[in-house]
């Protein structure tokens, strides 16, 4: 893989569907204007406007639509800015409603949907094909502050402008107005969220993060027994999936008992066959009804029994209980634990009564759904426009069939469905959701007069079977097809929809599906903003409020005390998106091996960071930490220039990498990867025979404060290898220490393969198969002296380091957490991490030193067991190989490592030895530890290995390298 492409996938995350603003498309285009550009006024004036102003606009366009004169409409009065661009969009939008537009319009919530409603014919022309939904998506201009999703001229903040949403931006839907704004009330807000302004925090806190209603559960006291002693409650069994091959039977007696020691969920509480013998087990209990239900049975207040009330649905399906909770009497129990039976079982009767527990899985979906929106909508509300911000708060007023409707179709892969092929049991009418969803913008619908281009038809066709294909073309060509294989039939389709000989096939298609629908490109692309600023990274999305409400996932506890926002202003995260747009494309085309997309990519890149002012500029005035500078534009367009960078060395396009890295190196002053971008320019430049300016940026390099590790080692041998006379003639001072001595131990192994480029499989001491980390593994443990170990590589020592750092890692530090569903905080990479904990990470480091360590990595543990953190890896490494690391490795020589860990994560979390062997020495008693990099016949340490080796061996680790070799033709 291409050094920095999976760092960009990681930074991309889930891939936006909808198509690139016009601003953008334009500076990617290999001409400033094009025909297509020019039939659309509004678009056309924007991408000229773009593609004229070229990269600098940036910062100005957004200023000089703040300083615009306001000029009133002709057609609707109302106040617009007086800009070109603004005047023509909204123009054409008021043309195209073909009417003056009367305050007293009903507006989307006060029509009710109302059947009679009818949309004129000039609004049907407007929205013939795809361009009629993207008028606002495609006029995008992400250099100035006007709205992201421009549909009128008013989408800003302004004292006089009254947002509105056009009828034709949304496909046939009525207006939004901004009565809208009742939607998102001021009390609907998070409660215990503070913003902070002026050096106040903002504290979240963790039971509002996420959602307490999740599972289905409801109360029915019973009718011939006193509901404070009894109750039954109508629930279900969840986790089938794992429990699929026991088979279930309406009315069988069930049981339940605690789980403990899961290691996903403390309280969980298994659901049994009470026949069966060997306690079959069919699930457990939902997780919230399980919170509060664990306490009473592991006090034995109360016993539990029930029955099954039905079969589900689908095979994996939950499948709902009944469960009867009875109080215990226990005549010997004092006054205080009778106070605390009561105290629990109210409790437990208050959650359910409250709860209304009782929901399919789509209503945690839902549910999780709208407290995204709310926590966004409530923390980030500088960064919407009002006409964003009215569409948002609007799926509020959907009903519950049209929220869970659209929630299934967004979280689903998709793009297209068929109406008729949507069937779920908690959507009463999907035919009347999905009606709901087109008015209010959130899905479109496919009609017989769109003209989709050839991408769009490829999704499209995709809902269609190989038999309605063949019936298709049949229709088509009046004969039947010889083409039986889906790709056949899908290019001949397309084909024919491309050369212009069957421009009706949406006609078609619908003839044989029906309806079509697929999320708007207006709600996609807000959704995935708003999962961008709720999570803060493109790897999460819904799933993981799924993965929690199941248990299979837990977060750690923390404060999130944020002082500072992410993003300033608009115009920040809007140059920030745009950035990931081209990260995007640039991933897309280098899957699809478009090398000129690539070149175009890297150009756009390079010309923004150029025009972005340099880091010691931007710390003049007062900035927010240092380590938020990877939520900016400049970042991520490193990131693509990195990238760039990698695929211009394969072509051997070297004056071009060595322009990249210049710019790079020049305009970041801090950046994570100055110590690849200088080793980089030094090697490209002695590929086009420089070598004179090759030695003066390594040793630019050296000196370099943010070059580290593997890195400095690399240009510290350039250096020295370059700096032969007449060039210097003096010997570096680090000459000596490249050239310490590392212990080595060879042995021979005898291979299945010797093919070059593939990995290395021998026959081990057993004569089973392995690799050339487990022959070492069974020679260290023979004939090399009777070790004990684990092929870990740094694995062991990151998770060592995320258990007995457990504390300082989630400690409460200003702005490093911004979410509930994160696992570090946003700076353990950074220097920071250190800085900001300085005395608690000491503190602890001294513990450990003073032979605490074991006692704490023990406590750590069973304390946090199953929960995520940054590291650590709770399957590959059981506690007993811990605590013998710990031991045998001795509190001076582990207090130094976690140190040197803390102080430069990042730099220093790979590149350690494959290999931690330990031994006691039984009788003489003590211990002792070693740490070997293996390599096979052919491999040879890289830098960041022997800059490790270099470390561990100042640190006083017995450290050797263990070379295997071929057996040899004697032998």
């Amino acid at each position: 893989m291409l050094t920095g492409r999976e760092s960009l996938v990681r930074l991309i995350g889930r891939r936006r569907r909808s198509p690139l603003p016009a601003s953008l498309a334009a500076l990617l285009s290999s001409s400033s204007t094009s025909s297509h550009q020019a039939d659309n006024a509004g678009a056309g004036e924007a991408a000229r406007e773009a593609a004229a102003a070229g990269p600098s606009t940036g910062r100005s366009a957004g200023a000089d639509g703040a300083s615009a004169e306001w000029v009133a409409c002709p057609v609707c009065g109302e106040s617009i800015r007086g800009t070109d661009y603004c005047v023509n969009t909204h123009l054409d939008i008021c043309l195209a409603r073909g009417s003056k537009r009367k305050l007293t319009q009903s507006t989307l919530l006060d029509s009710r949907f109302n059947k009679t409603t009818t949309i004129g014919p000039t609004l049907d022309s407007l929205n013939n094909g795809y361009e009629a939904e993207n008028v606002g998506l495609t006029d995008e201009d992400v250099s100035s502050d006007r709205a992201f999703f421009s549909m009128n001229s008013n989408t800003g903040s302004s004292k006089d402008s009254t947002p509105a949403l056009s009828s034709g931006s949304l496909h046939g839907s009525l207006d939004i107005s901004k009565t809208l704004n009742r939607c998102m009330p001021s009390d609907a807000i998070l409660p215990n969220i503070k913003i902070a302004e002026n050096g106040d925090a903002v504290e979240k806190d963790s039971s509002c993060m996420l959602p307490t209603e999740t599972t289905s559960v409801s109360i029915d006291a019973c009718t011939d027994v006193d509901s404070s002693t009894k109750v039954a409650v109508d629930t279900v069994i969840v986790g089938r999936r794992f429990h699929e091959n026991v088979e279930l039977q309406e009315g069988v007696v069930i049981t339940v008992s605690r789980d403990p020691q899961n290691a996903k969920d403390s309280d969980a509480i298994k659901v049994l066959y009470a026949g069966s013998e060997c306690g079959q087990m069919l699930g457990y209990l939902p997780r919230e009804l399980a919170k509060v239900l664990a306490p009473l049975l592991d006090a034995h207040f109360v016993e539990c029994k029930g029955f099954v009330v039905g079969l589900p649905e689908q095979q994996l399906g939950d499948v709902p209980i009944q469960l009867t909770c009875e109080k215990c009497n226990n005549d010997n129990e004092t006054y205080s634990d009778l106070i605390h039976r009561q105290s629990l079982w109210e409790r437990f009767l208050g959650a359910i009564r409250n709860g209304n527990l009782q929901r399919p899985s789509s209503a945690r979906y839902q549910a999780n759904f709208n407290m995204m929106i709310t926590d966004v909508m409530a923390n980030h509300t500088h960064l919407s426009s009002d006409i964003e911000t009215s569409f948002l708060g609007s799926f509020k007023s959907l009903s519950n069939d049209g929220q869970r409707l659209f929630v299934r179709i967004y979280t689903r892969k998709g793009p297209w469905f068929r109406v008729s092929s949507i069937s779920y049991r908690e959507i009463s009418d999907v035919e009347h959701a999905a009606m709901e969803l087109k008015l209010a913008g959130y899905i479109y619908m496919l009609s017989c007069t769109d003209v989709p281009s050839e991408c769009e038809m490829e999704e499209i066709l995709d809902v269609l079977s190989v038999p309605e294909m063949k019936e298709i073309l049949k229709d088509l060509l009046k004969v039947n097809t010889s083409c039986t294989r889906r790709p056949e039939l899908l290019s001949t389709l397309l084909s024919m929809y491309n050369n212009g000989t069957c421009t009706a096939l949406p006609k078609k298609i619908l003839k044989w599906t029906g309806n079509c629908i697929r999320t708007s490109n207006m709600a996609d692309e807000l959704l995935w903003r708003v999962q961008r600023l709720f999570f803060l990274n493109g790897d999460q999305d819904l799933s993981s409020f799924l993965l929690v409400d199941l248990g299979l996932v837990k977060f750690p506890d923390y404060t999130c005390n944020i002082c500072h926002r992410i993003f300033k202003e608009r115009n920040d995260l809007l140059e920030y998106e745009e950035a990931i747009r081209v990260a995007q494309l640039m991933d897309e085309s280098l899957d699809n091996d478009n090398m000129e997309m690539v070149s175009r990519c890297a150009d756009l890149s390079e010309n923004r960071v150029c025009t972005m002012p340099t880091e010691e500029d931007s710390n003049l005035a007062e900035s927010p930490p240092s380590f938020y500078s990877c939520f900016s534009s400049t970042w991520v367009y490193s990131k693509v220039l990195t990238l760039g960078v990698s695929v211009y060395e394969r072509e051997r396009r070297y004056a071009d990498a060595i322009r990249i890295l210049k710019i790079l190196l020049s305009k970041i002053a801090s950046g994570r990867r100055r110590g690849y971008w200088t080793l980089r320019l030094s090697v490209d430049l002695e590929h086009i025979g420089r070598p004179n300016e090759s030695l003066s940026v390594a040793e630019g390099g050296v000196i370099d404060p943010c070059v580290r590790a593997g890195s400095k080692i690399a240009l510290q041998k350039r250096v020295v290898r370059l700096s032969k006379p007449p060039r210097r003639w003096k010997v570096p001072s680090y000459a000596d220490s490249l050239r310490r001595n590392i212990e080595e131990v060879n042995i021979e192994g005898r291979p299945l393969n010797c093919e070059t480029g593939a990995k290395s499989v021998f026959y081990g001491y057993d004569g089973e198969l392995c690799g050339v980390e487990q022959l070492a593994l069974q020679y260290y443990a023979d004939e090399g002296g009777s070790w004990q170990g684990t092929h870990s590589e740094g694995g062991i020592w990151m998770t060592i380091f995320g258990l007995l750092m457990w504390d300082v890692i989630f400690s409460e530090v200003c702005d490093v957490f911004q979410s509930k569903f994160q696992t570090a905080p946003l700076d353990l990479e950074t220097d920071d991490f250190y800085k900001s904990r300085k005395g608690l990470i000491e503190s602890q480091l001294k513990r450990i030193q003073d032979g605490l360590a074991e006692e704490m990595l023990i406590t750590s543990w069973e304390l946090h067991q199953g929960t995520s953190c940054r590291g650590i890896n709770w399957d590959r490494h059981s506690m007993a190989d811990l605590r013998a690391a710990v031991a045998c490795v001795g509190g001076h020589r582990l207090a130094l490592l976690l140190r040197h860990l803390a102080l430069d994560y990042r730099s220093w979390s790979s590149g350690m030895p494959d290999l931690l062997l330990w031994r006691f020495n039984g009788e003489r008693g003590g211990a002792e530890a070693k740490l070997v990099e293996v390599k096979g016949p052919r491999d040879q340490l890289s830098e960041q290995q022997r800059a490790w080796i270099f470390v561990l061996m100042d640190f006083g680790f017995d450290v050797e390298v263990c070379k295997v070799s071929l057996v040899s033709k004697r032998r």
